[in-house]
């Protein structure tokens, strides 16, 4: 037993003699595991963009194949029988429901300019959600947003059901204008504040109720800071809260403040618990001079102001010109509206935009 002891006493020694002989292997191994996964990712998108562009080309073929007979019978015959035989070859992948994604795919996306474009970004699985949009402009907007900003397929799942197009500015202008201003996001990833401001902010997540002060808006929003910066959109870094600015010995506090990237902006906003009233642009207009002069880099654009209200009068809006300002005026909802009533609110907002571009338009009698 005590040689047993003594040979076990030995060989945990010569363990640990070795261990302190060993080479120090982890900065080698970090930099070793950096590589692979660096290398795997790289495979993975390759694998992805080539994987979408011949989903792109297999749809595109058979559609010209399709379209070259006018009856219907014989295109599901023909995709039924090319999805049984590929699928048999080379897997699920080609059944005949994929093709049919594929089809749909190529009719979608018609330029492969800008298929080739968004397949450095787009994974397959964001490309079959965007392509069953009824609305071309819609889609573009998502595709081009989904690119610039990088999202992945949860969060642009996110964007669609909380219709982040439709909250948009750029939403309730003209088709022409909408066209033009997704065509300079493509070719030259100039993002407007038609783009990056919305109206209404869902609020819903700061869980305030019934009766509640500004304070107490402001002090939710900063305890829920990530929430509220998510729902501003990416871009947005927090600046300060409470901002003290003094004109004439005076002093003043802006609400809060935060710069955004893309537009190399800073952005002030003021929070108001009732409806907007014209005084609010007087004030704003203040803040943003006082932020020209005084905060302002080298290299920056001019100042932005967003005022979040809880409603406004379209009509004072107009009068005070704001729709061709700096100063940007929104609603905050507050409430969680269920999907259906909230498709239905800003599918309301959005026609009557588009209704009094409408009619400015047409020459009175």
């Amino acid at each position: 037993m005590a040689c047993t002891l003594q040979c076990s006493l030995g060989m945990n020694a010569s363990k640990k003699r070795n261990r302190n002989l060993s080479p120090p292997l982890g900065p080698l191994l970090r930099d070793l595991r950096a590589m692979i996964e660096s290398s795997r990712e790289h495979v993975a998108v390759q694998i992805n963009e080539n994987l979408v562009l011949l989903y792109w080309n297999l749809g595109k073929r058979i559609r010209e194949n399709l379209l070259k007979s006018k009856r219907a019978t014989y295109g599901k015959q023909i995709i039924s029988a090319m999805g049984k035989r590929l699928s048999m070859e080379f897997g699920d992948g080609f059944s005949e429901k994929n093709l049919r994604h594929m089809v749909r795919f190529a009719e979608s996306f018609e330029d492969p300019e800008i298929v080739s474009a968004l397949r450095r970004q787009l994974s397959w699985t964001h490309f079959k959600r965007l392509i069953y949009m009824d609305d071309d402009l819609k889609r573009d907007f998502y595709a081009e947003m989904c690119r610039l900003e990088r999202w992945s397929t949860r969060t642009m799942e996110k964007k669609i059901s909380g219709m982040l197009y439709e909250r948009t500015a750029l939403s309730k202008k003209p088709a022409d204008l909408i066209r033009q201003e997704l065509q300079e996001l493509r070719q030259n990833d100039k993002i407007s504040p038609d783009l990056v401001f919305r109206d209404p902010y869902l609020l819903g997540f700061l869980g305030l109720k019934d009766r509640f002060l500004e304070r107490d808006l402001e002090d939710a929003i900063i305890r829920n800071l990530e929430h509220f910066i998510l729902e501003l959109g990416v871009g947005f870094s927090f600046v300060a809260r409470q901002k003290r600015i003094t004109v004439d010995n005076d002093d003043y506090l802006l609400d809060l403040l935060f710069f955004h990237r893309g537009l190399r902006r800073l952005v002030a906003i003021e929070l108001k618990l009732g409806e907007f009233k014209p005084a609010d642009k007087g004030q704003m207009e203040l803040y943003l001079r006082w932020l020209q002069k005084y905060d302002v880099q080298p290299g920056e654009e001019s100042p932005v102001g967003l005022i979040l209200c809880a409603g406004k009068k379209q009509e004072t809006i107009e009068l005070l010109e704001l729709n061709h300002s700096d100063i940007r005026v929104a609603s905050y909802w507050l409430d969680v509206l269920p999907k259906n009533l909230l498709k239905k609110k800003l599918h309301e907002a959005v026609a009557t935009a588009r209704g009094l571009l409408d009619a400015k338009k047409t020459p009175m009698d």
